[in-house]
């Protein structure tokens, strides 16, 4: 399920990440990487998601949070 499935409070691994090689290079920069641990801090539809992975938070768009998929993790 994409990133923008998940609710405020609810976590996730990442399973895939879709785009570019540009795109996948920053958010792995950013620390969006497989299997990687995230948590939905934030979010205002239809705006940017505030997104919680590793030790930072991070502001991503929709369009870009639409792109990484997450199974949920209870």
């Amino acid at each position: 399920m994409p990133l923008t499935a998940l609710s405020v409070g609810d976590e996730g691994e990442i399973v895939e990440m879709r785009g570019g090689r540009g795109m996948l290079q920053r958010l792995s920069d950013m620390g969006f990487t497989p299997s990687a641990r995230v948590k939905v801090l934030a979010s205002c539809p239809p705006g940017p998601m505030l997104i919680g992975v590793r030790d930072a938070r991070i502001a991503l768009g929709r369009g870009v949070a639409m792109r990484i998929m997450v199974r949920e993790r209870r």
